[in-house]
C-alpha cells in the first residue's frame, strides 16, 4: 500500500483494495462508507503508484457530484495534507495529484461520456445512469472501474449485465461496516428505519434491493422448459413500433397451470420481419395466434400464411385479462428474460397518498399484454360480460 503514514480505513476500503478485477461493484446501504473508501483508494494508493494517469469520477449531474464524491475527494486531500490550490482548476473541475489528472464529469453534458480514454473510472451512484452511459464510459477505460450505489428497487443493467461478469468483484456493505466512523446519532437514525418502512430499511439499512410495492403478479415462478404436452397451446402477440418491442409469447395450459415462453421481444420489427421470425420459429397456419387489435399488422402477417386473430378489446378488458391471469399458477421459462423482468416490475399505479389504485402502470407490459390477449380469448365466453371462471 503506497501510503507514507498510517491512515484509518474501513472494511469496505480493504475489500476494494484487495479487488484485482477490471470492475469492482459496491452495493451498500446509506453511510456504509463506500464512496469515501473508493476515493481513499484512488487518492492514497492508485495515484501514488501511477504517473500521468487519468482518473475520471462521474455522476449523472454536476450538483449531485459536487455534493457527494467531489466533496469527499477534497476532504480526503486536506485531511492527508495533499491539497494544493495551485493544482485545483475550479473552472474545469480537475485536480493534479502526483502528475495524475483527476477529472469530475457529469453526464448532463453528453459529449463528456464520449470523451478521451482514461486509466481509472469511478461511477458514483451508478444506478442513476443508463446502459448507454455505462457502455460509453466503460469502453474508454483502460485499467479499472469502480462503481457504487444504493440498491435499486427496480430491474437494472448493473444486476443483469455487470455483476454476472467474470471480471467483476461484487462488494456488499452496510452502515455496520463503517460504524466506527459514524456518530451514534446517525446509527440510531438509520436503525430507526426498521420501524418506518420495511423497504427503506432493506435498501438504506441492509444494502439489499427493495421489494416493489403493489406488484400485480405474485403467482409465478421460473421453470426450466416449456412442457411438451399441454391441454392447449396458443401464441399471444403484442405489436411494437419504433420504441416499443414486439412480443410473441407461447402460452400453454398444462395440469391446470399456465406456462409461458418468450419467443420474440424486439424493437423496430416490420410486419414482414415478424412473419419471417414466426416462420423460423416453426409456426404454421394451424397454430392459433391472438394479437393486439391492429388490422393492418394482422392483415399483412396473415398474407404470409399465419393464423392471426385480433383480441377482443372492450370496457375493462385489461382488468378482466389480468384477473384471469392472477387466478392461475404461472410458470415462465428461465430463458424468457424480458418477460420475467416485466413480471418483476408490473404493478398498480399509486395515488398521491402512495396507495395502490385499481389501474396498472403503462410499462413493463408488452409480453404481459400478449399473454393477456390469449387468456381473454380462451376463457371469455360472453363478450358483453367478462365471466370469472376457475381453472380451465
Amino acid at each position: 500500500m503506497a501510503m507514507d503514514k498510517q491512515v484509518r480505513v474501513s472494511v469496505v476500503f480493504q475489500k476494494n483494495y484487495a479487488a484485482t478485477t477490471k470492475i469492482v461493484v459496491n452495493q451498500g446501504s446509506s453511510r456504509s462508507g463506500k464512496t469515501y473508501s473508493i476515493l481513499q483508494l484512488l487518492i492514497l494508493v492508485k495515484a501514488m503508484d501511477e504517473r500521468d494517469a487519468v482518473f475520471t469520477i462521474v455522476r449523472k449531474t454536476m450538483p449531485s457530484l459536487k455534493a457527494s464524491a467531489m466533496r469527499d475527494f477534497f476532504e480526503i486531500l486536506k485531511a492527508e495534507d495533499l491539497y494544493d490550490e495551485r493544482n485545483h482548476n475550479k473552472t474545469e473541475n480537475t485536480y493534479l495529484l502526483n502528475s495524475n489528472l483527476f477529472e469530475f464529469v457529469s453526464l448532463d453534458q453528453p459529449q463528456k461520456k464520449r470523451g478521451a480514454k482514461r486509466t481509472y473510472l469511478f461511477i458514483n451512484e451508478a444506478n442513476e445512469l443508463s446502459l448507454e452511459d455505462w457502455i460509453q464510459l466503460s469502453i474508454r477505460t483502460e485499467k479499472q472501474i469502480f462503481i457504487d450505489y444504493n440498491p435499486s428497487m427496480e430491474e437494472h443493467w448493473i444486476y443483469d449485465l455487470v455483476i454476472p461478469r467474470a471480471d467483476c468483484t461484487f462488494i456488499q456493505s452496510t452502515y455496520l461496516d463503517n460504524k466506527a466512523f459514524l456518530p451514534v446519532e446517525v446509527v440510531k437514525e438509520i436503525e430507526q428505519l426498521k420501524y418506518v418502512d420495511e423497504n427503506y430499511w432493506r435498501v438504506y439499512g441492509l444494502g439489499l434491493p427493495g421489494q416493489i410495492k403493489g406488484l400485480i403478479f405474485t403467482n409465478w415462478e421460473q421453470c426450466e422448459v416449456f412442457p411438451s404436452e399441454c391441454k392447449w397451446v396458443v401464441y399471444g402477440m403484442d405489436f411494437g413500433f419504433s420504441n416499443d418491442p414486439t412480443a410473441l409469447i407461447k402460452v400453454g395450459l398444462c395440469g391446470g397451470d399456465l406456462y409461458l415462453d418468450e419467443l420474440i421481444y424486439n424493437r423496430g420489427l416490420t410486419n414482414q420481419d415478424i412473419a419471417r421470425w414466426m416462420g423460423e420459429l416453426g409456426l404454421k397456419w394451424t397454430d392459433e395466434v391472438i394479437a393486439d387489435n391492429q388490422p393492418k399488422c394482422i392483415y399483412e402477417i396473415k398474407k404470409e400464411g399465419f393464423n392471426v386473430q385480433a383480441t377482443f378489446k372492450g370496457k375493462d378488458s385489461i382488468l378482466a385479462g389480468l384477473d384471469i391471469m392472477r387466478r392461475y399458477k404461472i410458470f415462465i421459462t428461465k430463458g424468457s428474460v424480458n418477460l420475467i423482468r416485466e413480471f418483476k416490475n408490473y404493478k398498480w399505479k399509486e395515488d398521491q397518498a402512495g396507495k395502490a389504485t385499481n389501474e396498472p402502470i403503462d410499462k413493463f407490459n408488452h409480453g404481459i399484454d400478449a399473454v393477456r390477449y390469449v387468456c381473454l380469448a380462451k376463457v371469455m365466453v360472453n363478450r358483453k360480460r367478462m365471466v370469472k371462471v376457475g381453472r380451465v
